[in-house]
């Protein structure tokens, strides 16, 4: 995957397969007329519906970065936000790692949250980003792959 560092308002985007750092997305988003950021840490968690998670693993469509800059520049067109950044990981994940990190900043608290949310929010609803979760008893599921909706393609399921 090719990261995407820019100067406007989108200031990080990418997909790697290696840690993630929530310093450099805090830097990617720091602004002098900014009076707030906010960020979102998502990681893997022990369980899921109470059933103990091993692992994680994530795997991104080969042009998943480019549809994540699209998506992420979309969202910060709709908020009054000074930087946005989002950064997500993939391959194999273990309880505890980050797997995904989202920012932004503004001049108020408000907005800053507002458009952090809607950065991860829209990211993991239109991202093709898939997650393949082993459970302890060896269980594997792919969840929210029913649900998937390729648009990179212009191509929907047929429910």
């Amino acid at each position: 995957m090719a990261e995407q560092t820019r100067t406007g308002v989108v200031r990080l985007i990418d997909i790697r397969d290696r840690e993630l750092s929530i310093d450099e997305v805090l830097r990617a988003v720091r602004d002098d007329a900014a009076g707030a950021s906010a960020l979102f840490v998502g990681t893997v968690r022990s369980d899921d519906g109470g059933r103990p998670v091993v692992s994680l693993a994530y795997e991104a469509h080969d042009d998943a970065v480019a549809l994540m800059a699209e998506v992420v520049e979309q969202v910060a067109a709709k908020h009054n936000v000074l930087a946005v950044a989002a950064i997500h990981r993939i391959g194999l994940l273990e309880v505890g790692d980050v797997a995904v990190i989202a920012a932004a900043s503004a001049a108020h608290r408000a907005e800053a949250f507002e458009a952090c949310r809607d950065v991860i929010d829209e990211v993991k609803a239109r991202v093709p980003i898939w997650k393949r979760q082993t459970f302890a008893d060896g269980h594997v599921e792919w969840p929210g792959i029913e649900d998937a909706r390729v648009t990179l393609l212009g191509i929907e399921d047929a429910r």
